[in-house]
């Protein structure tokens, strides 16, 4: 860990400089949001999905909301490896040198996950609940007139989830390598984990079983992927944590040899003094 010492004040100042940075930084990718928008719009428009349904503007606001919302999704992608990089720059100060390199490498990760996460979610779980809706329509014999907000929404609701859910290994393998969770813990609460996950399936998916199962297996998948890259956080953590007791336990034997040559020193030099008093009143 570093040396310096910084007052509390001084940590809020330095936050607060952070996020000015990511925040001029989200500014700026809102304004390469303006320029892939439309694309993007288009794109989702004319997928299968889509094509099923005449999407309709309820309201003059709705294609502009539509825009903001792709123009929000698109700068928060941008932005993230950034705003990773600096909570990673703030708290890194209380962590030592190996695992400042060490989870600073985990910042790629998170991103690649995060995408892997909406992706996911579009091109798998998004196109089954919408064809799952469409039979229920038809059994029921509901004609679907929706929205183009409430389809954006809907999909965005779906899918920006998974993009965070997906984060759960790195998370995880970050909390193992600075010594915070063991692997044995994880394995020991699994049947609680399993639980909140399928919990946060139900909220996720649709009231369908078939859909909730397309949610949760990838989340148990997920945890269970967790458990075993932890194993090796947790090793590296072991290990450090050895080397650090023999460096503090070789700092500590020298300390007490230097103590212990002071000691021996002040003694010689109390008996070269009592000697020389001594020799002083004979004369």
């Amino acid at each position: 860990m570093d040396g310096k010492h910084i007052t509390f004040i001084e940590h809020i100042e330095e936050l607060r400089k952070r996020l000015f940075t990511v925040a001029l930084f989200f500014i700026a990718a809102v304004g390469a949001g303006f320029f892939v928008a439309e694309p993007i719009i288009e794109y989702i428009q004319y997928s299968d999905e889509a094509q099923q349904l005449t999407l309709n503007a309820f309201s003059p606001l709705d294609p502009l909301a539509i825009y903001f919302q792709v123009i929000f999704i698109v700068a928060l992608v941008l932005s993230s490896p950034l705003l990773f990089y600096q909570l990673w720059a703030f708290i890194s100060p209380g962590l030592h040198a190996a695992e400042r390199r060490v989870t600073l490498a985990y910042i790629p990760f998170i991103f690649v996950l995060f995408v892997g996460g909406l992706a996911f979610s579009y091109y798998v779980l998004f196109p089954f609940v919408m064809r799952f809706t469409f039979e229920l329509s038809n059994r029921l014999e509901i004609e679907q007139t929706i929205g183009i907000n409430e389809y954006f929404t809907f999909l965005f609701q779906l899918t920006l989830p998974f993009g965070f859910l997906f984060q759960l290994p790195v998370v995880l393998l970050f909390l193992a390598r600075l010594g915070i969770l063991s692997p044995d813990y994880m394995v020991k609460i699994r049947k609680y984990a399993y639980f909140g996950l399928f919990v946060a399936a139900a909220i996720i998916a649709p009231p369908e079983l078939m859909s909730h199962l397309i949610v949760s297996v990838p989340l148990f998948i997920l945890y269970e992927v967790s458990i075993i890259i932890s194993r090796f956080g947790y090793k590296k953590y072991l290990q450090a944590e050895q080397q650090r007791q023999r460096e503090q336990a070789a700092r500590d034997a020298e300390l007490r040899q230097m103590e212990q040559r002071d000691t021996v020193a002040a003694l010689l030099a109390e008996q070269r003094r009592q000697i020389e008093l001594a020799n002083e009143k004979q004369d």
